[in-house]
């Protein structure tokens, strides 16, 4: 009978640096869009398109709006996994527990 491994490498978290690519992949690939909306609106003014304003409008949006969003997406983080957030709690309590006991006043002691 073969026997489980104990961690498995599909568990593992993604290297930061590997997280720091797709970041700017996102971000990069957010801008471009953000680039062919400016260059969409320059051709739909310089020709004779039905709804411009509409158009216009949708590009505009596009230009103000993706810069901000590309900027929280590619700031934004991986979630951290169970193990993460345990390890957070028992920090958590350990400081708790230390500051505590610090403050703790020895009755033998006068002040």
């Amino acid at each position: 009978m073969k026997k489980q491994p104990s961690v498995v490498i599909t568990d593992a978290a993604r290297s930061p640096s590997d997280q720091l690519r797709s970041r700017e992949v996102r971000y990069v690939t957010m801008m471009g869009a953000r680039v062919g909306c400016l260059i969409l609106g320059g051709v739909l003014v310089s020709l004779d398109v039905p709804l411009l304003p509409l158009w216009l409008t949708l590009c505009v949006a596009g230009m103000v709006l993706l810069p901000w969003m590309a900027v929280l997406i590619a700031n934004d983080r991986a979630p951290k996994s169970k193990a993460e957030r345990a390890a957070d709690a028992a920090a958590r309590e350990r400081h708790q527990q230390d500051r505590i006991d610090s403050e703790i006043i020895d009755p033998g002691k006068t002040p």
